[in-house]
């Protein structure tokens, strides 16, 4: 991990919540409110500001724009979801260049988890408290559940090297 460890110190608090409401949008109605985009986008905005040298802060914002046309691509042709795209182009800015590879492999491990997460709670007693959620019946995973997830384990695994 490269010294983006203050950005994660600094932006955790604020990630935390947004991933709450990624993951639970998600399951409940398969969607990823277009306010929890933005509202991670400000937080890297305002935090990376003040936490990144000034030429890494602008880098930074080069990997939301390649992720999001990336995702907008596959959006096009029904690979992810439209909300999964914007998610994960807001997300890029906070993942350094140089943390690419892990990240990538703690995205595996965030999908693999959430997905048995998700199956064991849609076969026990939580299907039944959460009967309204859209996506026990729907046919894709709710991938924000995954996605939001891998970046707060992100920031902790920055903090954490530090």
């Amino acid at each position: 991990m490269d010294s983006s460890w203050m950005t994660a110190a600094w932006a955790l608090p604020f990630v935390i919540p947004i991933t709450i409401w990624v993951s639970w949008s998600d399951m409940a109605t398969m969607k990823i409110p277009n306010k929890a985009v933005l509202a991670l986008m400000v937080v890297f905005a305002v935090v990376g500001l003040i936490t990144l040298p000034f030429g890494d802060y602008l880098w930074r914002w080069s990997h939301f724009a390649v992720v999001l046309v990336v995702g907008f691509v596959l959006s096009a042709v029904g690979a992810v979801g439209a909300g999964d795209a914007k998610y994960a182009a807001a997300m890029a800015p906070f993942i350094a260049l140089s943390d690419l590879g892990f990240f990538c492999f703690l995205l595996g491990a965030t999908i693999l988890g959430a997905f048995t997460l998700h199956r064991i709670a849609r076969a026990s007693a939580i299907r039944a408290r959460f009967d309204h959620w859209e996506s026990w019946t729907h046919r894709a995973f709710p991938m924000g559940f995954a996605l939001a997830p891998a970046l707060m384990f992100y920031l902790i695994f920055a903090l954490l090297g530090s």
